[in-house]
């Protein structure tokens, strides 16, 4: 029986505009059945985003020096309140059939907490869950936010997982509208260095295991229905020396102009 599939595409660094725009077109296209699940894994230029239950009286600073530091700001039909991204923290649009996955946005959501609390054991870290506010959280201080948008039953936005940012931007807002609870990072709660780059093809490999979907490298065209029938193109990238956004001559994968995604094993 074919298998049901993740595309996973690295966007590096580019600005939220930009990756905005790509999430409407690939939403549509998921819409439509061109495309399968999909997963956009990006890192943000600094900007405030802030959701639809939000409120500006959340961002605590003023523009002169929302100017000074070169941060936008942006209004959008997300879930949720006002929050940051910026360099150092990976923010994910999984681009998600729900029709396909129990037609339950709660569900939805937990299963996107478990896929990041699965990475955070990855790196003998507990992250927890707090039956008030979705998001993942460390010793009481939350690591990765989730603030998702629904179309036809296709998700879109997600959630931003701080891997080692410049917490002090989280000072110059309430974050996701709460007074009471600190933000925290990868780094921070390991107390050394760690990258965005360590961390992306863990992120992709635990929401492909917790939708039981097979994340593949891309060799040729995939069927819009997201399924893998002989001779499609698409297969898995199981080789344990990939590198995750560094294609080249010399990629293990092969390819000069794609990523090829890596296959943590469990355990």
């Amino acid at each position: 029986m074919p298998e049901r599939v993740l595309q996973v595409t690295n966007l590096g660094r580019q600005g939220y505009a930009e990756a905005y725009a790509r999430q409407k077109e690939l939403v549509s296209r998921r819409i439509a059945g061109e495309i399968p699940d999909t997963l956009l894994l990006v890192e943000h230029p600094h900007v405030f985003t802030i959701g639809r239950g939000g409120s500006r009286e959340h961002l605590l600073v003023s523009q002169e020096t929302l100017a000074a530091e070169g941060i936008e700001v942006y209004e959008i039909d997300r879930g949720g309140d006002i929050t940051y991204h910026g360099p150092g923290q990976i923010v994910g649009y999984p681009l998600l059939d729900l029709k396909e996955h129990g037609k339950d946005v709660h569900r939805a959501i937990h299963m996107y907490e478990e896929a990041l609390i699965g990475v955070l054991a990855e790196f003998g870290v507990v992250g927890e869950r707090d039956p008030r506010y979705p998001g993942v959280w460390v010793d009481g201080a939350k690591i990765a936010a989730i603030g998702i948008g629904i179309r036809r039953w296709v998700t879109f936005h997600g959630f931003a997982f701080n891997i080692n940012p410049d917490l002090r931007f989280f000072q110059m807002i309430v974050p996701c509208g709460i007074t009471d609870k600190p933000v925290t990072s990868l780094a921070a709660v390991l107390g050394r260095p760690v990258t965005p780059a360590e961390v992306k093809p863990r992120v992709a490999q635990h929401f492909a295991w917790i939708f039981s979907l097979t994340l593949l490298e891309n060799t040729g065209p995939v069927s819009p229905q997201g399924r893998t029938p002989a001779g499609s193109g698409w297969q898995p990238c199981s080789r344990q020396d990939a590198l995750f956004g560094a294609p080249g001559p010399g990629s293990p994968c092969g390819k000069e102009d794609e990523d090829c995604l890596p296959v943590f094993p469990r355990g």
